[in-house]
């Protein structure tokens, strides 16, 4: 029967996190012998909860009780403030899934077990312990969380129960040298390492305290910060106010939560023996089954023994073996994969689809592995092959599980936020799955793993990472599909191929992750890892699923109209040389400028020949040809719309999606060592826009009917960052005065006065500006500006006696990558620099990437933050985010909405730095809205 809380009632909250984590660190690895499930954390915590109950008696004792658990790790707290508990290390991955079983092991003791979604444990007991003691009641809170000191005071008091101590009003004095009532305000100010609360820079728990009980409260200090005799600390509370403010918010539990659930539900009831123990054999805790048991006065219940202890070796003692592998084909035997992937808590997934192309694509079958060397294939749409029907039909292949069936049972466990799907390139899974009605979350990717801990050292394919690390060459795909006119598709592929190919894929992803996941703390990368890679994966795909609206129709006119400029250039081509030739032809090019014509190279030197013996005629030789001569101009000028025709307003027709309307573009995340994206399938990323005629390309990205584009572009990101980690304090006071950096340049580079500013002159500007910061020699900038090579080089060596910081910096930034092997960004992303000590032709290149990479690499790095920030920013609004190009990211909205749309980007965009890294100048973005990408840049 249900007693009304009131009066007289005492309420025990149980930290269900602090029991596990307590429980956890405390106790040695434990499997369950049956299956090798980890169980080590569930053993202690069953442990805690056994004394708990067997010393909650006498006068004392609660008469209602629950435990208290964090449900996700997002929280309305990171809508504050998204670096919010970000620094903590990923949760152990043996742990992950032992964390359901501590819950049901709570339900088993027949105690109330609470979670909430978007809020933290501390919160929900806030809110308890508030309800309690304004009924009437007491409250006793068991855990030693600092946090929950706040709430201390008026019938509620803390109780550490590993050391059986009391917490009062006197022990949170004891602790912060405040009261309960101002502990908030002195965690505002010493900020939290832990939850990463940012607080006053340089103020512990001592000094704040000290300021609080001298001006009685936060609110009173900040405002009366000014009468501080101490200058820097004075300056820091003015300078950090917002910070500080925002910190406070940050630590303030809320105590005002809407519960599912009332205090009469959490009274204090008897467990009942049956399911109690049985939970307790089925974890296989035969002692302390046993002892429960005899304390319930039950009969204890069997506790199977394994009649051999499985094998569980090491994953690199596990040899491939292919014929191993299962075919599952009924539902039955993927019954129990999916029972062996929740008692694991994760498993590696692989998709094989009939392309490459996720947006059409279709499943042919899905592989499973959940430890090594035991791996699993589904096959599902497999068409009879050559072998089986000679005149290859549409058959469905026998053997197979349907294919309704197959993802009605399986697309739960992909959902399912308790099990960690794992994969290599996991974003062309998930959207084969998503395409499907399936979001497939949480995810690990093997790919991005490597990614993180080895940028510049080697790409991150399976089979190289399989062959590298594995010591294993994975079974090749070519011979299963063959090439050229007589390759099929792989739902051609006979299924006992299949089946050795798939499962193999998925057991060395798996293999793979059981290696590089603990290495990401080893190589200090994990905050890397799960900031801004593995985050960045359902954003890049919900992207590319619904993909840019491009018009057909002005592409096709875009074509005929360089057609028709490219025309033109061959006749003035044509009137220079005296005869006509094929323009597109290197080896007929060469002869003319070389041996008809008598060119000669800007540095003396003899022209280059191939292997063929032609002359070479490269982009990097035209260039320089065309510093002092106007036919390889015309050349390049025809070689780039032959490109913007071909690649461009020719391709861009052929990847219309007919289903969509739209093209699709894919996104690599681990393509650049930088950090940055790389867009394929189309590249939509290096459209020129240098050119009038690249930027026209842009005309054909349009928005749907009563929608608009919108364009968030960062305004000169890398030279702030360069400003920054340089410390050119002329650039800095630049950008804090609004000045336009490249007519700066450009004004004192040309004696140009500023208002007579010509847009050809900023743009030479420009690329001083960025050619400099990376290292660029006179004779490359030179090519890009088309000038002489000597005056290039005196733009050069007037930079640098300009703004003498830079070149402090490629020194240090060099020397660094020479001692270390790597440099980094920011935000502490590493870049490794195999060849940085290389002699030779490969020495200069090594040195000017180095240069660059921290610089570019901050730049993607704070874009990606923006990126992974911005779906939650914009749930509100009827808009997508569509396209990133290097530093700008494109949108769909309603027209209605646009300039709301503007107001929030713009928002997260500028503030997607970071409290530990904060710039010293600040990011500003330009946006614009149109019918096209054209109008809205």
């Amino acid at each position: 029967m249900t007693t009304q809380f009131g009066k007289g009632c005492h309420l025990h909250l149980i930290d269900g996190s602090a029991f596990i984590f307590r429980a956890y660190h405390a106790l040695p690895p434990l499997t369950r012998k049956s299956d090798g499930l980890p169980v080590g954390a569930v053993s202690g915590f069953v442990n805690m909860l056994q004394r708990y109950v067997e010393t909650n008696t006498g006068a004392d004792a609660a008469t209602h009780v629950a435990v208290i658990f964090d449900k996700g790790s997002h929280t309305f707290r990171n809508d504050m403030y998204d670096q919010y508990k970000a620094n903590r290390d990923a949760m152990p991955e043996d742990l992950r899934p032992q964390m359901p079983l501590t819950r049901d092991a709570t339900r088993a003791f027949n105690i109330a077990c609470e979670e909430i979604e978007g809020f933290e444990a501390d919160d929900i007991i806030a809110t308890l312990a508030h309800q309690a003691r304004d009924a009437g009641g007491r409250v006793t809170i068991l855990s030693s969380d600092k946090d929950l000191m706040q709430l201390v005071g008026g019938g509620v008091e803390m109780l550490d129960p590993m050391k059986n101590k009391r917490i009062d009003s006197d022990g949170v004095v004891e602790k912060f040298g405040v009261g309960p009532e101002r502990v908030v305000d002195v965690q505002a100010l010493a900020g939290d390492s832990v939850d990463n609360v940012p607080g006053a820079p340089g103020i512990g728990i001592k000094t704040a305290a000290l300021l609080i009980n001298e001006y009685g409260d936060l609110e009173t200090l900040l405002d009366r910060a000014g009468e501080i005799k101490q200058p820097k600390r004075r300056q820091t509370l003015i300078d950090h106010r917002a910070q500080i403010e925002l910190s406070k918010r940050l630590v303030q539990l809320d105590c005002d939560m809407v519960l599912p659930f009332d205090l009469d539900s959490l009274e204090v009831r008897t467990p009942d023996p049956e399911t109690l123990l049985g939970f307790l054999a089925e974890m296989e805790f035969r002692t302390v089954t046993k002892r429960i048991a005899d304390k319930l006065g039950a009969e204890p219940p069997a506790v199977a023994v394994p009649t051999a202890t499985p094998d569980v070796a090491a994953p690199e003692a596990v040899p491939f073996d292919a014929d191993s592998y299962e075919c599952v084909s009924d539902a039955a035997a993927l019954g129990v994969w999916i029972d062996r992937i929740y008692a694991r808590g994760y498993v590696a997934v692989d998709t094989e689809t009939t392309g490459l192309n996720e947006m059409i694509a279709e499943l042919v079958g899905i592989s499973l592995c959940v430890e090594p060397g035991q791996a699993c294939y589904i096959p599902l749409t497999h068409k009879a092959s050559a072998a089986d029907d000679l005149f290859g039909s549409d058959d469905v292949a026998e053997g197979q599980l349907d294919f309704d069936t197959c993802l009605a049972m399986l697309g739960p466990v992909l959902g399912d936020e308790t099990i960690l799907k794992i994969g290599q390139n996991m974003k062309y899974d998930a959207k084969i799955f998503a395409r499907l009605g399936i979001n497939v979350a949480p995810i690990d990717d093997t790919m991005l793993m490597s990614y993180a801990m080895n940028a510049g050292v080697h790409n991150h394919g399976m089979d190289v990472l399989s062959d590298r690390y594995l010591g294993h060459t994975p079974i090749p795909i070519k011979p299963l599909l063959g090439t050229g006119k007589s390759a099929i598709t792989f739902d051609r592929v006979p299924i006992v191929d299949a089946v050795k190919y798939a499962a193999e894929d998925a057991d060395i992803t798996l293999r793979l992750w059981q290696q590089f996941k603990p290495q990401l703390h080893a190589k200090k990368v994990t905050t890397v890892y799960e900031t801004l890679e593995r985050p960045l994966v359902p954003v890049l795909a919900q992207m590319e699923m619904h993909g840019v609206q491009v018009d057909r129709d002005t592409l096709s006119r875009m074509s005929n109209a360089f057609a028709q400029k490219m025309a033109g250039l061959e006749h003035d081509i044509y009137e220079m040389v005296g005869h006509k030739f094929n323009v597109g032809s290197p080896k007929q090019l060469g002869e003319i400028m070389f041996d008809e014509m008598g060119l000669e190279m800007p540095d003396g030197k003899a022209p280059s020949k191939g292997k063929t013996g032609a002359y070479s005629t490269g982009a990097d030789v035209l260039e320089d040809l065309a510093t002092i001569h106007d036919l390889p101009r015309r050349i390049l000028d025809w070689r780039q719309l032959s490109k913007l025709k071909s690649t461009y307003t020719d391709a861009l027709q052929e990847h219309i999606n007919p289903d969509t309307g739209r093209v699709h573009t894919s996104y690599s995340i681990a393509g650049a060592n930088t950090g940055r994206l790389a867009s394929t399938d189309p590249n939509l990323q290096n459209i020129p826009v240098r050119s009038e005629d690249g930027r026209r390309i842009r005309e054909a990205f349009v928005a749907a009917p009563g929608n608009v584009l919108v364009s968030l572009d960062y305004s000169q990101i890398e030279l702030r960052i360069l400003a920054h980690v340089a410390g050119i304090d002329a650039l800095k006071q630049a950008f804090k005065d609004g000045i336009d950096i490249h007519a700066m340049t450009a004004s004192e580079m040309f004696d140009v006065p500023l208002d007579k500013m010509t847009p050809d002159v900023r743009r030479q500007a420009k690329a001083i500006n960025f050619g400099v910061i990376y290292g660029i020699s006179g004779f490359g900038l030179a090519r890009n500006l088309r000038i002489p090579r000597s005056e290039a080089q005196g733009f050069i060596d007037r930079y640098f006696e300009r703004f003498p910081g830079i070149r402090t910096y490629m020194d240090n930034t060099v020397a660094f990558a020479k001692e270390h092997g790597h440099v980094q960004t920011l935000f502490g992303r590493k870049i490794n620099t195999p060849e940085i000590n290389a002699k030779g032709p490969h020495a200069g290149f090594a040195k000017r990437a180095a240069i660059n990479a921290p610089i570019q690499g901050t730049a993607a790095d704070v874009i990606r933050r923006a990126m992974i920030r911005m779906p939650d920013a914009i749930a509100g609004l009827p808009a997508k985010m569509l396209l990133q190009v290097h530093d700008e990211l494109i949108f769909e909205v309603d027209a209605g909405s646009a300039d709301a749309l503007i107001a929030t980007a713009r928002d997260v965009m500028e503030n997607a730095s970071d409290p530990a890294v904060k710039l010293d100048v600040k990011l500003a973005v330009d946006a614009g809205k149109g019918a096209n990408w054209a109008e809205a840049h």
